[in-house]
């Protein structure tokens, strides 16, 4: 037998699982994507390419966009920053995106504005994405 409140807490995880990598989660990917498509048509004066799983925006202005560049949904804008590493990390924001919906820009603003603190950075990883340096190399001074 259930402790008393169990019942009500594993409905309410039930609930929100439901909501994640759901048809309704699917529809806020669908809409953020086509918002990102809109804001990268409008905007970009460079390539637009379909990489890692997003379409690429490239020259798009700086102001258009946080940091290197920005995921919306499925779509990748930035100006020029377009390495591999950085697209792997941007793939991963895009599962994010996909899983969360449109509850993704909500849940990334409670997460922080630090990258190292941010749970969707550190899990897109904060090398690739440019917020650490990279390991295993060696500096030189001049």
């Amino acid at each position: 037998m259930s402790a008393p409140g169990a019942d009500a807490a594993r409905s309410e995880l039930v609930v929100r699982i439901r909501l994640l990598d759901s048809p309704i989660s699917l529809a806020g990917y669908a809409f953020a994507t086509a918002v990102g498509c809109l804001w990268g048509f409008v905007l970009s004066t460079g390539r637009i390419e379909r990489r890692r799983g997003l379409i690429v925006f490239t020259g798009m202005p700086k102001w258009s966009f946080g940091r290197g560049g920005a995921c919306v949904g499925g779509v990748y804008l930035t100006d020029r920053n377009t390495g591999h590493r950085v697209l792997g990390h941007e793939a991963i924001h895009r599962r994010q995106w996909r899983r969360f919906g449109m509850l993704f820009p909500l849940l990334y603003l409670i997460a922080g504005r630090d990258p190292l603190r941010n749970r969707f950075e550190v899990e897109a990883g904060l090398e690739a994405g440019g917020y650490l340096p990279r390991r295993g190399r060696a500096r030189t001074r001049r």
